[in-house]
């Protein structure tokens, strides 16, 4: 197990009618700034619910953050913050709106171009305004990490960035508030959880039992859970299993002390950008390649995950870790998620203008060796047609 540092100052609020718990966690006086996204916030009361236990404190509110954050609003809302000279922010919202509020908060007090946070990843991030977050969609783990994925509209690019100073102070997870999400939604927070985890697992064995076991453990319960949440959309114990799930797929928790991969996501942003595709259905369409090409340096872990996951022991090596791969696709396809490209009537064409993105944005040694190269990248995503 490599050498490792561990930080998570995240205070988890978990449970039914736990929203007027806001009036503890954000100081009477702070003058708070309400961001979410579209209108689903309103119809399902959480706003409502958000506005009641934050009676009496100053307010105001920011809507209309795209599923995939875009710089071009945000930079909206960081002109309303200096302009009303907002001190803290609340997030109210699934993933999209939580990494769109982290980047907000890095960017009101930011020296020089913001859109620079993403270009250097957040290295020169030095400070980040408070935020908390009121979680209505469980899928990026968004609410108890320091990362957030930002997309510039005018140039079709995605860019991630991480900084521990956008730490959430606190994230409210009432899983009653995820009743009503189109299944569309639930089954998409399914797959980037599974996906989390599998860049944090099936990288190489590095001695990390606990690690290992906890990532083997998320990855069944999402197997046994995923389809049922799809089908009893108001069950509390499903949809809280898979809200605390999620989170812990993304908390850093399960990946201390080992090796990390993310080339599927690196690959998959660029899907979204290019032809906004969902982005849980751009992981879901890259990882099974990925695993078929790469499978010689992931020979050890594939053939675990195989038998761990699985529960598959009969035949070669490469017959199982096959089989685990087509198992993987099958139940991303289960919950109604294609896995190739063609299901979006994306063609051979596509490829050389996405490597051409990739090699933009430096992605061009990515993996847990630094070995997906533009050409490893390219073979993925002809396999992925």
């Amino acid at each position: 197990m490599q050498n490792f540092e561990f930080y998570n100052p995240t205070r988890i609020i978990f449970g039914e009618n736990t929203i007027p718990k806001l009036a503890e966690q954000i100081p009477a006086e702070a003058r708070v700034l309400i961001l979410f996204g579209g209108s689903s916030a309103e119809r399902n009361g959480t706003l409502p619910e958000v506005r009641k236990a934050l009676e009496g404190r100053y307010t105001r509110e920011f809507g209309g953050i795209e599923a995939n954050p875009t710089y071009e609003t945000l930079m909206k809302a960081v002109d309303l913050i200096r302009t009303e000279k907002l001190d803290f922010l609340l997030a109210v919202g699934g993933g999209s709106v939580i990494d769109g509020t982290k980047f907000v908060a890095a960017a009101v007090d930011f020296e020089g171009d913001p859109w620079s946070i993403l270009t250097t990843h957040g290295a020169n991030v030095k400070a980040a305004m408070p935020l908390g977050t009121v979680l209505t969609l469980p899928a990026t783990g968004s609410e108890m990490n320091s990362f957030s994925v930002i997309t510039r509209q005018s140039t079709r690019e995605k860019l991630a960035f991480g900084s521990p100073h956008v730490f959430p102070r606190f994230s409210v997870l009432d899983p009653t508030r995820t009743y009503s999400l189109p299944v569309r939604q639930v089954a998409n927070g399914v797959v980037d959880s599974f996906v989390h985890v599998m860049e944090q697992y099936l990288t190489y064995p590095a001695d990390g039992l606990a690690q290992d076991r906890f990532a083997e453990g998320l990855l069944l319960s999402l197997i046994e859970i995923g389809p049922k949440v799809l089908k009893e959309p108001q069950n509390y114990s499903l949809r809280a299993n898979f809200m605390w799930i999620a989170t812990l797929a993304l908390n850093g928790i399960i990946g201390v002390g080992m090796p990390e991969d993310w080339s599927t996501h690196s690959i998959g942003h660029e899907l979204t950008a290019r032809y906004d595709i969902d982005h849980a259905r751009t992981l879901a369409i890259v990882l099974p390649s990925m695993l078929r090409i790469r499978r010689e340096a992931k020979r050890d872990k594939l053939l675990q995950y195989a038998a761990r996951v699985w529960n598959l022991h009969e035949g070669t090596e490469d017959e199982r870790i096959e089989a685990a791969i087509v198992r993987t696709e099958e139940f991303f396809e289960s919950l109604g998620i294609p896995t190739r490209l063609s299901a979006y009537d994306i063609g051979a064409e596509a490829i050389e203008p996405l490597i051409g993105q990739l090699e933009k944005h430096d992605m061009t040694a990515l993996g847990e060796h630094a070995d997906v190269t533009p050409e490893v990248s390219r073979r993925v995503l002809e396999l992925s047609l």
